[in-house]
């Protein structure tokens, strides 16, 4: 059993004493750039981007975070999350347009982490990808995000990109 348990991965309460403290409403205010790239399940590089964010937060405590992505073969997406707290406030559901199964953010220490199935252009129509979101604060301006994309339960690619404020 132990054996099963150690393959499990990092909780995000292991994140907990380490810092600089990450709060999203902190973190994701004002502007902000990312730079990353996407890999396929062979761990490849096949596309690489740049991406706008603009984030917000209202009187209520409600984020927005109103991204836009260019990828280097021309293609430009868009998505804008809705951060909604929860009723105890430990945590946020995030959904945005494109999100076919919303997900709940959750942070500890420097790292917060979200789980949620988004919904992509595949061929000549879409293909719905759950998306295991890793987040760390490396200094109070940068985050690296980690993102492994499943389908079925087999890992299809990753995504890795660093945000900045600016």
């Amino acid at each position: 059993m132990s054996l099963l348990t150690g393959c499990s991965g990092p909780a995000l309460t292991d994140y907990a004493e380490r810092s600089p403290r990450l709060t999203p409403q902190t973190f994701f205010s004002g502007e902000l750039s990312a730079r990353g790239v996407v890999k396929d399940m062979s761990g490849e590089v096949i596309r690489t981007f740049d991406a706008d964010i603009t984030a917000s937060w209202d009187a209520a405590g409600v984020g927005t975070l109103d991204e836009v992505f260019r990828f280097d073969d021309g293609e430009v997406q868009t998505r804008v999350w809705t951060l909604t707290p929860s009723d105890n406030g430990d945590s946020y559901h995030a959904g945005a347009g494109d999100v076919a199964e919303p997900g709940t953010m959750r942070w500890s220490g420097n790292t917060l982490h979200m789980n949620y199935v988004l919904r992509i252009a595949y061929g000549d129509g879409t293909l719905d990808v759950r998306m295991n979101d890793w987040m760390y604060l490396i200094t109070p301006d940068t985050l690296i995000n980690q993102t492994t994309m499943s389908k079925w339960g087999i890992d299809v690619g990753e995504i890795v990109l660093v945000i900045q404020k600016k």
